[in-house]
């Protein structure tokens, strides 16, 4: 009778501390949520005509309160672009988390399968070459080239692997080979670009929100919205893939299946994420391993994270794009690289120690 009793206790006392688990897990992803919208706020109000909260907030809902020159300030120039922000930042960090998992790979992010080798050659190709893909305006010939190309990279990794039965090693070393020879073919092009060309080029390989608009944003928001619930669908598999190979096929996980659908929604959203606004890299390491350091490796907990971590750091680096150097506006990518290197060379140092 007494070890009923204390074996219930003992079982209360487990299921409080999951729960309290559970519940900080939570607050911290709304903590993270409530975060990533203030700093949205101050996105929009940093600026040439530096705008008040209150005048953004008035703007965003429309109560009439704000002045016609403010509210185009806000829904015309500044909002597609930190609306964007958020969005790259969302997409970059869950294809970062997802890769890592199927990888088994701290280190790993969207560009270590050659994505952003492959957009960029995409684009150098429209840019100098004016080699685009038919039925499309001119508009968007730079953007689909960088699509179809960071799609493609994917897609043929994954080809690659399946034809020769490899392994996660392999698949890396395949998109390693790949990041070389889009980089060299991209070497070439500027080897025969016209300077006005390779200026543009250039610019584009730094990674800038200007270039975006609502149909960008729209787009954008359509793929993540889409993904995310695919994502949040197979949490438990690939919490299960974490602890091994084996272990997750032991729970009937066909994990061949897992880690194909799981390359496909990397490469949607980071073909895509790349294509509209150029190389931002990065963020598909850092955003996950914040996520992980204040949640855990649960994946139910850690993609929400992950999502926002992501998000809160890209808008961040918009705002000290702004802010950096007063009245220029410094490409985000640059950003982002010049905090994420150092965050890089821990997470190596850390690695080589255990």
């Amino acid at each position: 009778m007494a070890d009923n009793t204390l074996n219930k206790l003992t079982r209360t006392a487990i299921e409080e501390r999951y729960h309290k688990k559970i519940g900080t897990k939570w607050m911290i992803i709304i903590a993270l949520m409530i975060a990533s919208l203030i700093s949205f706020c101050f996105d929009i109000s940093i600026g040439p005509s530096s705008l008040k909260i209150t005048e953004v907030i008035n703007a965003l809902i429309k109560t009439g309160v704000a002045d016609q020159a403010t509210e185009v300030i806000v829904w015309q120039v500044r909002l597609p672009y930190a609306v964007m922000a958020l969005l790259v930042g969302m997409a970059l960090s869950l294809a970062g988390a997802e890769m890592q998992t199927i990888l088994n790979n701290p280190l790993a992010s969207p560009f270590t399968l050659g994505v952003s080798a492959a957009a960029s050659l995409g684009a150098g190709l429209a840019i100098i070459l004016g080699i685009s893909f038919p039925f499309f305006s001119e508009n968007w010939a730079v953007s689909t080239n960088a699509f179809v190309f960071a799609f493609a990279s994917v897609l043929l990794i994954q080809a690659l692997a399946k034809w020769r039965g490899a392994g996660v090693d392999v698949l890396v070393l395949f998109g390693i080979a790949l990041v070389f020879t889009f980089n060299a073919l991209q070497a070439l092009l500027h080897f025969i670009a016209s300077p006005e060309a390779l200026q543009q080029l250039v610019f584009w390989n730094m990674g800038s929100l200007a270039r975006a608009n609502w149909d960008k944003v729209r787009i954008l928001a359509l793929i993540t919205t889409i993904i995310i619930p695919f994502s949040m669908a197979s949490s438990w598999k690939m919490t299960a893939l974490r602890f091994g190979e084996e272990r997750a096929m032991s729970l009937g996980i066909d994990t061949k299946k897992l880690r194909f659908f799981s390359m496909l929604r990397i490469s949607f959203l980071s073909a895509t994420a790349v294509a509209f606004v150029g190389t931002i890299g990065f963020i598909g390491l850092v955003g996950p391993h914040i996520a992980r350091m204040l949640v855990g490796e649960d994946h139910r907990f850690w993609f929400p994270a992950s999502l926002l971590s992501g998000a809160l750091i890209m808008s961040m680096a918009s705002i000290a794009s702004k802010i950096i150097v007063p009245g220029t506006l410094i490409p985000v990518g640059v950003v982002t690289a010049l905090v994420g290197i150092p965050v890089f060379l821990w997470l190596i140092i850390k690695k080589g120690k255990k």
